[in-house]
């Protein structure tokens, strides 16, 4: 008689790298996502020990992947910068991210924010930025004795974290680097270099008519150099 041994697999689990949702429900979600995505990229730029990412799905917990979220952006700080697919945490020295960033649309519930401050909290964030464009409204959660608690009075709030400082203002939110500077869109960064751009090619055009001038005039500057 022969005995047949059975053969057990383990099938793979596959973390899939999008859920099928669009980054942004409008321009104006989409325009605040990406300036402070792209400001924080600017921000720590010379360090490769943060890693920004925005509307990356993140896995907390190896072998579930149903349990996931895909913050608007999301800082971790002992990270190096990289592509990645997801953020698969047990991959990343179990290091979960210690700020993120939600940018509300009107298609945003209450119980779909609570689930997601309940997902934060219970998986290390430290800070958590809620800003609503359509209201000007900027609600700040910051873990302490391990709870993400609401923090009142956030007007000129200085992240602990980050070292940003938030101002609401009319008729939005500023957000400014630790020097002062305020974040930026990239198209007002476009501007301020071709203004910079028009600005060294009108010096040089005067440069240059002086100095045809001054030869007209029998100046040579080679001699005077």
């Amino acid at each position: 008689m022969v005995a047949q041994l059975e053969k057990t697999t383990t099938s793979e689990i596959i973390y899939p790298d999008s859920d099928g949702k669009p980054i942004a429900d409008n321009t104006l979600q989409f325009r605040w996502i990406t300036t402070i995505k792209t400001n924080l990229d600017w921000l720590f730029a010379d360090n490769p020990q943060v890693f920004i990412a925005g509307d990356l799905l993140w896995y907390p917990v190896e072998g579930d992947n149903k349990k996931r979220v895909a913050p608007d952006v999301m800082v971790v700080f002992g990270r190096e910068k990289g592509e990645r697919g997801s953020y698969q945490q047990w991959k990343e020295n179990n290091i979960p991210p210690q700020v993120v960033f939600e940018i509300l649309s009107p298609g945003n519930t209450t119980k779909e924010m609570y689930g997601k401050l309940l997902f934060y909290q219970n998986h290390g964030v430290e800070e958590y930025y809620i800003y609503d464009p359509d209201m000007n409204d900027l609600t700040v959660f910051v873990r302490q004795n391990n709870i993400l608690e609401m923090i009142e009075g956030i007007d000129s709030w200085e992240s602990p974290r980050l070292g940003i400082r938030f101002q609401l203002s009319q008729p939005e939110l500023n957000i400014y680097y630790p020097n002062g500077d305020r974040f930026s869109t990239y198209n007002e960064e476009k501007q301020k270099v071709l203004a910079e751009k028009q600005r060294a090619e009108k010096e040089k055009e005067r440069a240059d008519k002086l100095e045809a001038k001054l030869r007209e005039l029998g100046i040579n500057l080679d001699d005077i150099n």
